[in-house]
């Protein structure tokens, strides 16, 4: 009996053996795999070079590539390895789990794995831009299971598996979870947000200030106030989902090469972490929203959801311009009305609209008593900063909004010349940026001979400082992209600063002008 169970052990031995040879001298008679990985249904498969780090491989790709964003929602992957000449007759199938590597040391050792395979990337590789950027990655993958595959042999199939690789189903369902919220902040734009927080605080400081004037302070409602933020940023994520949708559908994001965070959409349909139809979804849902809580507001206000009131109609103007401004059939940016568009719907359109609702204690739905022109004023240089926010975007988008007929203000005022001039669209955007500083100053100075304005908005001016820098860098900038010599899909990366710039200005300036009307 002893010797029965010595001899059963042996031969699983024997057997486990002969298996890691196997899977051995195909590793070693292989140079590429084949990955394919997958967020929601949304599939992507890719060949590349590969070396080995012990039991784990080792990987080079971009890291805004499909296969690379995908991993970083869901690390599961799926390899496919055959050794050269024996495609589909004799090969590995891995199950694993995959991250970027990021401690220093650890990447210079993937780094010469790779060079140890092919030299064909050493050029992106070395790059210290592409290094800087954080463009270039490298990938560990962690076998779950190795699913060896011969046909030449009777038991063609064979399986090993590596359990400690393998993530607890708790901390990798927690984990998903946290990279999906992720994924929904990034499909909706979140840290733009701001672009809508700050002309609805400027239009709830200018209430304030009406009913501190009315000696209604008392009648200030918070909730009314969140509750119209609310429906206001479901209007925005609205515009930004149905943007990249309808980019999509005309092959504007596709075409961008030089897209990142602040151009060329969110990209979730480019990688595959979102379907079109789900991102339309997310368009047609926010909106919803917006009109749901228009008319709770608008019934609440006049005592009838469709009351004829300014908010109704503010409602049915800023729903056009977020639906309207790429969908179809109008698409007011591919007919260079798109800049008109923000600067209305993230200007006065959200300004009065919070105005009205804030101060129904003193207007009581009569036109006549409510204080428009204020808030009207207060929203001009805001809108014409939000505009700005898009106009500066467009810089590096413009080359691909040209190729698909997309008329924005930048694609319309720039030149050819071998490649697109940008020196017009430069100096329309530092002549707008004065222009809303100008706007601050001249009502600072009408409040002092009439009733309207505000004196105290001489404090938003602060940020003209920042504008200035922002000048500069635009200046540099410009000098860089007019060099014929230039490298066209790195020179666009050099203005990001810019575009950090424009944003951090409007906010900044929206949140001063909110504090001028609170004083």
């Amino acid at each position: 009996m002893t010797l029965c169970i010595n001899s059963h052990t042996y031969y699983l031995k024997s057997m486990r053996v002969d298996l890691d040879t196997k899977i051995e001298n195909v590793l070693n008679d292989a140079d590429r795999m084949f990955i394919a990985t997958s967020v929601g249904g949304n599939s992507s498969g890719a060949s590349v070079f590969f070396n080995r780090d012990g039991e784990d491989l080792i990987f080079f790709t971009f890291n805004p590539t499909r296969k690379a964003e995908q991993i970083r929602i869901n690390p599961r992957v799926h390899v496919v390895i055959w050794p050269k000449g024996q495609e589909g007759i004799r090969g590995l199938q891995i199950d694993g789990e995959c991250y970027q590597i990021k401690d220093p040391e650890e990447i210079k050792k993937a780094y010469s794995l790779i060079m140890e395979t092919t030299e064909a990337f050493k050029e992106f590789m070395d790059d210290d831009f592409l290094k800087e950027n954080k463009v270039v990655g490298y990938y560990r993958i962690k076998p779950t299971t190795i699913k060896y595959v011969d046909f030449f042999q009777d038991e063609k199939f064979e399986w090993k598996t590596y359990p400690h690789n393998k993530s607890s189903a708790i901390k990798f369902i927690f984990k998903l979870a946290l990279k999906r919220i992720g994924l929904w902040l990034r499909t909706i734009r979140a840290p733009f947000l701001t672009a809508t927080l700050a002309p609805v605080s400027i239009g709830a400081a200018v209430a304030f200030s009406d009913l501190r004037d009315a000696g209604l302070t008392e009648t200030w409602s918070p909730r009314l106030f969140w509750i119209v933020l609310t429906g206001a940023c479901l209007a925005q994520i609205a515009t930004n989902a149905s943007n990249d949708y309808f980019d999509h559908t005309s092959n504007a994001d596709e075409m961008n090469k030089v897209a990142s965070p602040f151009n060329g959409g969110s990209r979730v349909i480019q990688v595959g972490l979102m379907t079109p139809g789900q991102v339309l979804l997310t368009a047609i849902v926010a909106i919803l929203g917006t009109i749901t809580i228009g008319l709770y507001l608008n019934k609440e206000i006049s005592g009838e959801v469709f009351g004829n009131t300014p908010l109704l109609w503010v409602g049915v103007i800023g729903t056009f311009l977020s639906l309207g401004y790429t969908g179809d059939p109008i698409r007011l940016g591919y007919k260079g009305l798109g800049e008109i568009a923000i600067a209305l719907g993230f200007g006065p359109v959200m300004v009065l609209g919070t105005h009205y609702v804030l101060t129904s204690t003193i207007h009581n739905t009569n036109l006549s008593n409510w204080n428009w022109i204020d808030a009207f004023i207060a929203s001009i240089p805001i809108a014409i900063l939000v505009m700005l926010i898009v106009w500066i975007n467009q810089f590096q988008d413009a080359p691909s909004d040209a190729a698909v007929g997309k008329n924005t203000w930048v694609v319309k005022a720039a030149t050819e010349d071998g490649w697109m001039r940008l020196e017009r669209p430069l100096k329309l955007y530092k002549l707008f940026m004065i222009d809303a500083f100008l706007s601050i100053a001249l009502i600072g100075i009408v409040s002092l001979f009439t009733s309207y304005g505000n004196i105290y908005i001489f404090i938003a001016l602060i940020p003209a400082l920042l504008a200035w820098k922002a000048f500069k860098m635009s200046d540099e900038w410009i000098v860089k992209w007019n060099n014929p010599e230039a490298d066209r899909q790195k020179v666009p990366y050099e203005l990001l600063l810019v575009n950090v710039s424009t944003i951090a200005i409007h906010f900044l300036t929206g949140l001063l002008i909110s504090v001028s009307y609170l004083l």
